[in-house]
């Protein structure tokens, strides 16, 4: 009889280490096993249901091997490194649950704008004197080629202001050149007029022969002092 008792009791003992319960896959060697077990399954399993499973999935993962490394130092006698690591797999769970969709790209940034095309070139700003024949005050062709660039120029930039300087040879007497170099000055004024540049931009003035570019003894001298400076005052 106590032999039977014998068989039937390492029967039932076979039985249960056969059918023994276990925790995340490790299987239990006790038959009372902490709560801790029980929680983190159940903090694992919540979750793998929860909205941010499908945003984390290697968060429930770390957690289940944090799980199953807890169970295994447990039944290995390391029981503080056990509840840490259990404890780690439940926060890590919980973390999980909360997981949101990352955030969408920025918006690329707008192209920039184009930089501004260059101011056009304008014409360098000179002036030339213009030459008369002896006694006269009539334009000669190339002085109205020297006068239509300037009056480009002067259309080109509006804040420019010219004195128109009239000049003689000494041939003549003081106030007749004075005269003479006033008549050459007001013939390049009514010409710059006629191409378009405001009359108050040009100034009339006559030295007459008391600015000489050259000497008066030669024709060559004297034909380069019957001019008319144009000079820029503003």
């Amino acid at each position: 009889m106590r032999g039977k008792r014998i068989v039937i009791g390492l029967m039932g003992l076979f039985l249960i280490a056969g059918c023994a319960p276990t925790h995340m896959g490790v299987p239990d060697r006790a038959l009372i096993v902490p709560g801790e077990f029980s929680q983190t399954e159940a903090a694992i399993a919540a979750s793998e249901q929860s909205a941010g499973a499908k945003h984390c999935p290697e968060k429930i993962a770390k957690a289940k091997e944090l799980a199953k490394k807890g169970v295994e130092a447990y039944w290995a006698c390391r029981t503080g490194e056990a509840m840490k690591l259990l404890a780690d797999a439940r926060n890590l769970a919980k973390e999980a649950e909360g997981c949101q969709p990352p955030p969408p790209p920025p918006a690329p940034k707008p192209a920039p704008a184009p930089a501004p095309p260059p101011p056009p070139k304008k014409e360098p700003v000179s002036f030339h004197s213009v030459y008369f024949d002896f006694d006269k005050a009539t334009l000669k062709p190339e002085a109205k080629a020297e006068l239509d660039r300037a009056a480009k120029i002067l259309l080109q930039n509006p804040e420019l202001t010219l004195e128109l300087q009239g000049h003689t040879d000494s041939i003549g007497t003081d106030a007749y050149n004075k005269a003479l170099g006033e008549r050459r000055a007001k013939a390049v004024f009514e010409y710059l007029k006629a191409k378009g540049v405001a009359p108050h931009r040009l100034k009339v003035v006559s030295y007459g022969e008391s600015k000489p570019v050259a000497p008066n003894n030669t024709e060559k001298g004297r034909a380069k002092n019957r001019r008319v400076d144009l000079t820029i005052v503003k």
